[in-house]
Parts: structure tokens; sequence; C-alpha cells
């Protein structure tokens, strides 16, 4: 029987035990939903918080759901490891680790390239291997693929299999989780890309879409989250070229929406945040160079988008001018800093660079986030407030709202505040406006 025959036939029979490398935002809720498939999975991160905690069935990741990652943890259908001798007892190996700008703004894929060494000395023969991470064009194929063969002395295609799959993973989405969104799949040679296809189509009742290569999958990948990145690289101009001509970008936005076709709305925020829309477009440039191209339209957006946190500074310092309050010594509180609504991510989260601004304007600044009791930026830790209420928001000079949480009681926040600016429209059922400006 062929590999791909063989490896078909172990789908089917839930035979194959699931390897899945980097236990995050990504990885860990792709093993649960492996293991609640049928299929014996095993994580690996070099961790050990993140591996003890799933192997005594603790959550750590808001899109799991606490009751079924203890579940699979008791029945054994799922366990952590930092051993990665453990790869010789697995069948498919998803690598989920992060692909984060370096101190340069360089793509940085050694979490990458360093895991494919470590999968390398433990790859068997009949193994299939897929990357989930976001990466530039051409990293399967041209960096995984050399690495694996040369480590394991198997031949991609003839011994083992491998693809790119993106990651479509949308932190405190309540519709759209990794079990219902459509996936695409990309390997070297047909037989891959088949037998790939059906591991994700055995898991998943999203749709999967089978392309012709992985570099096709992994721009696909690049193409969704710079498509985003541009759009809300144009609202945030538009918004700030609104503000001077007075006018309210929010109510624009609004009758936009109005028209059934050839609009989608984008809205305009503090900056970008999250592991994807900020940094995918960096690795499109990057890569770009290569072919001595410039993308000039995607460069504009970063520019406009990296700029959006001194700009929200810039506006604070002439809220505070109005009530004769320099910058310098003032109280300022900042309302979230999770990079959006309901979750405790705060990766790039422009709300870190709006309090590092207020700070380098000798500000005193505190913050408040219910998801996030402290944070780390630039090496240094910082704690956010214990207590919020009536009495805390009357210390302060001005509120900047950075993040539109639900769970924040806007009411009691827009009666208490001295000013709010709200960068995020949340207090939009406000009535009595007399203390709120709007980005």
């Amino acid at each position: 029987m062929c590999m791909k025959q063989m490896l078909l036939k172990k789908i089917e029979n839930r035979e194959i035990v699931v390897g899945v490398v980097g236990l995050g935002y990504v990885g860990l809720p792709l093993a649960v939903e492996k293991a609640k498939a049928g299929y014996k999975t095993i994580g690996f991160d070099v961790q050990s918080a993140k591996v003890d905690m799933v192997n005594m069935g603790q959550n750590y990741i808001g899109d799991v759901v606490d009751s079924d990652l203890a579940k699979l943890v008791q029945s054994s259908m799922l366990s952590a490891t930092m051993n990665f001798n453990s790869i010789e007892d697995v069948d498919f190996i998803a690598i989920c680790v992060p692909t984060p700008l370096d101190d340069h703004g360089q793509p940085d894929i050694s979490y990458v390239k360093n895991c494919s060494e470590k999968i390398a000395k433990f790859l068997k023969k009949g193994t299939i291997v897929v990357l989930e991470s976001t990466t530039y064009p051409g990293t399967t194929d041209d960096l995984i693929r050399p690495i694996l063969e040369d480590g394991s002395g198997l031949v991609c295609g003839e011994d083992f299999y491998l693809g790119f799959s993106p990651e479509r993973v949308d932190p405190g989405n309540l519709v759209y989780k990794i079990k219902n969104t459509p996936k695409v799949v990309g390997a070297i040679g047909e037989d891959a890309t088949e037998v790939i296809a059906s591991m994700y189509r055995h898991v998943l009742e999203g749709d999967v879409l089978e392309v012709s290569s992985p570099s096709v999958a992994e721009m696909e990948k690049i193409l969704e989250n710079t498509y985003r990145n541009v759009n809300i690289g144009l609202i945030n101009e538009i918004a700030i070229l609104c503000h001077k001509m007075k006018i309210s970008i929010w109510e624009v936005i609004e009758a936009a929406k109005t028209k059934p076709y050839g609009f989608h709305a984008f809205y305009p925020g503090p900056g970008l945040g999250g592991h994807c829309i900020p940094l995918d477009p960096y690795y499109l440039s990057w890569k770009a160079k290569e072919y001595e191209f410039h993308t000039s339209m995607i460069e504009a957006s970063e520019i406009i988008n990296d700029g959006m946190p001194d700009y929200c500074v810039n506006r604070a310092v002439k809220i505070l001018n109005r009530f004769r309050k320099p910058l310098n010594g003032a109280r300022v509180l900042v309302l979230g800093v999770a990079y959006k609504q309901d979750v405790s991510d705060y990766r790039e989260s422009p709300a870190l660079a709006v309090v590092q601004g207020l700070l380098n304007g000798n500000a005193l600044v505190d913050y408040y986030d219910p998801f996030i009791p402290e944070y780390r930026y630039k090496n240094r830790i910082y704690k956010g407030l214990r207590y919020f209420n009536e009495d805390v928001l009357q210390e302060f000079d001005l509120v900047i709202l950075t993040t539109a949480h639900t769970v924040l009681d806007y009411e009691m926040i827009a009666k208490n505040s001295k000013f709010i600016f709200d960068t995020k429209n949340a207090l939009k059922a406000i009535k009595n406006r007399d203390n709120i400006e709007l980005l």
C-alpha cells in the first residue's frame, strides 16, 4: 500500500496520532479540536508552565472551553510535553509557533527554524508536517523542506508530506472558531495536498480549499491581513482629516454602510493590535524587496497605523490644554489595553504605545482593563488598577478609552469622568456628551 493510501486509511480510522508544536492562541485550540475529533493528540511547547497547565487540565486560552480541555486530558486523548523525542510517536505534526518581527522590523522566523530542526531529528517515514504559523511566501518549501530533509535523511513527497495551512484564529469571536472557519491547504505535491486536506476535513466543520502550492496558501494568509491593514490605514487617515474638518468619521461610516454593495465598513482607532494584522504586511514588504519591488500602498498604511498612538497622545494634549492643564503632571487613565474588546490578549496592542507616549510626556498614568491585571512592555511590568468605581474615575483629569470592552459600565464612566477621549466610539449610546470627545 502506498503512503497516501496508508495515511488516508489511518485518518479515516482515527488511527493518526497528532502532534501540535506551540500551545498558544493557535496551537491549544487546534490541539483540542483534533482530540475532540477522536485523534490522540500530543502538544509540544518549550514553556513548562503551559505544559504543566495542559496536563492538569487547566485552560489558559479564552477560545478553549475549560470543560473540554479537562475532559480530554482526563480521558488521555490530550497531553503535553517539552520532550521532542515524542515526535517519533506522532503521524501528523502541526507547527503553530510565533512568527514575530525582530527589533529592526524584520521577520523573525527563528521559532519556525528551531522547531523544524527539532522535528527533523525524530521525523519518521509516513509523517505529515503542516506549518500553520503566518509567514512569507516560500517559507515551507525553501526553509522547512531542506531542514527536514537534511536533518532526517528522508525525502519530501516520498517519505513524508509537507504543507502549509494558515491559521485563522480571531480571539473572542463568538461565531467563528477554529471548528467552523474555512481552511486553506497548500502542500508540496498533489498527494500531500489530498492527505492534509482529508485530515482537516475529518476534524473541522468548515470548508477546506485545496490550492496548488504552499506559496499560494502563504500569500493568501498575508493578503487577508494586509487587506485589513490597508483599509484600516485608509479609515484612520480619513478620521484625521474628518477631525480637522469638524466632521464625525463615525457618522460618515454609518452613512456609507447603508450601501448594499461595494463598501465594507472599517473603523478608526488608536492603532493596530494582535499578532497578524500589524505584522503580516511587514513580511510581505520584506519579501518583495527580494524582487526589487516596493509595496508602496502597504508601506503607506503601515506609516499611518503606526503613527496613530502618537496622534492619540497629541489629541490628549490638546484636550488637557483646553482645561489649562499640561500633560506634564496630569493624571490620565487609559481604559483597556487589550488589542480588541473582551479578550485578554495584548500582543502589539496600540494602547501600550499610548501609555508609553503619555509617560514620555511626564503624565501620571494608570490603566484599567478587566481582562489584563498586568502586562509587560519593553521589559517593564505595568500593573493595572485593582479597583474601578465612581471615586476612582473622579481622580483623573482625563480618561482615554482605547479598548471597547462590553463589560464596562459606560453610563457610570461618562457620569463620573471629568473628560473622556473615546478612540473607539464605545460611548455612542451616551446622550449627554458634554464631556466626551471622539477620535
